[in-house]
């Protein structure tokens, strides 16, 4: 009996040890350059960047410009589309130069009901546009309208994994779908843009950009 449990066993163990590497490989965060203390970050995107819902010193960027001590420059505009805001990226990028961008659209393309293929296509354009600069890039997923199970499309997970992105995917979900931090049923409130200026922090950290 112990001759044929012991195989069994170290059986066992490999198999234990082959998830364990495999969940710590799940969680591996892509690696972005240290930022300099004096460094720009750009949040770029819509009212979720903006800030709507809370007043302009309460908006992630705002927040996370104190959790981080970095100069987050706030670009965001309500009721911008993907499209609106990749005709408008190029002038953004040459104006401010930034050493990291924080990128959050797509809302309202669902909200508008618009294609989500040319959604994705808008984001896919963005990235390369922000990439081909040599620039760092953070990608905030934006979740799909819903009443119940509120949840951040799929789109931006894939985005991530494709252009081998950091990626926030949850945050503004879980925030907005909670009625002690959102403001509405498609924004969060101040307690809400802390806990996203936090995660996104933390994510920063774990990308090694800060």
């Amino acid at each position: 009996m112990r001759a044929t449990m012991q195989p069994m066993t170290r059986l066992m163990q490999a198999l234990i040890l082959l998830l364990a590497l495999s969940a710590c490989g799940g969680e591996k965060v892509p690696q972005l350059p240290r930022l300099a203390s004096d460094a720009t970050v750009l949040a770029f995107g819509d009212s979720l960047t903006y800030g709507t819902g809370a007043k302009t010193e309460e908006a992630y960027p705002a927040r996370l410009a104190q959790i981080t001590g970095l100069n987050i420059i706030n670009a965001g505009i309500p009721g911008e589309t993907s499209a609106e805001g990749l005709a408008r990226l190029s002038s953004v990028l040459d104006e401010t130069e930034p050493d990291l961008v924080i990128l959050c659209l797509g809302g309202n393309d669902m909200l508008r009901k618009l294609d989500l293929m040319k959604m994705q296509s808008n984001l896919s354009q963005m990235i390369r546009e922000i990439q081909g600069r040599k620039i760092a890039l953070i990608l905030l997923a934006t979740p799909r309208p819903s009443i119940l199970n509120l949840k951040s499309d799929p789109v931006y997970a894939a985005l991530a994994k494709e252009n081998k992105l950091p990626i926030e995917n949850e945050i503004f979900a879980e925030v907005i779908a909670d009625s002690n931090t959102n403001s509405d049923h498609i924004h969060p409130n101040a307690r809400g843009y802390q806990k996203v200026a936090e995660a996104i922090a933390e994510l920063m950290r774990k990308a090694g950009a800060i």
